[in-house]
C-alpha cells in the first residue's frame, strides 16, 4: 500500500489521473487489482491499495517497467512529497 499526500486543490485531477493509470496495474505481472482510497479526515491524503502476488512482482517487475514510468508521469505532478510505500500480509482473518 502507498500513502500519498497530494497538493491542495488537486484532488479531482489526481483521482482522474489514477483512474487513467489503473490499466497499467491491471496488466502488470502478479497484480490482482488496485484501489484508491481517500482519507476522509484529510483532504489531501490517499491510500493506494494494490494486491500483488509477491513483493518482487511489485518492486522488481513493475518498478522496472515502462508502465511504472507512465504511472509516475501521470500522477507524480500531484504529489506533495514522495509516497510512503509498504507491503503487508494478512495476519488475522
Amino acid at each position: 500500500m502507498a500513502h500519498i499526500e497530494i497538493l491542495a486543490g488537486k484532488q479531482r485531477e489526481f483521482e482522474a489521473a489514477v483512474q487513467q493509470a489503473l490499466p497499467l496495474f491491471a496488466r502488470a505481472k502478479g497484480c490482482h487489482g488496485a484501489e484508491l482510497h481517500h482519507i476522509v479526515e484529510r483532504d489531501t491524503s490517499y491510500v493506494l491499495l494494490v494486491r500483488w502476488n509477491t513483493v518482487e512482482d511489485h518492486m522488481v517487475d513493475f518498478r522496472e517497467s515502462a508502465d511504472f514510468q507512465e504511472w509516475r508521469k501521470l500522477v507524480g505532478p500531484f504529489f506533495a512529497k514522495a509516497p510512503e510505500v509498504v507491503h503487508s500480509e494478512v495476519a488475522v482473518k
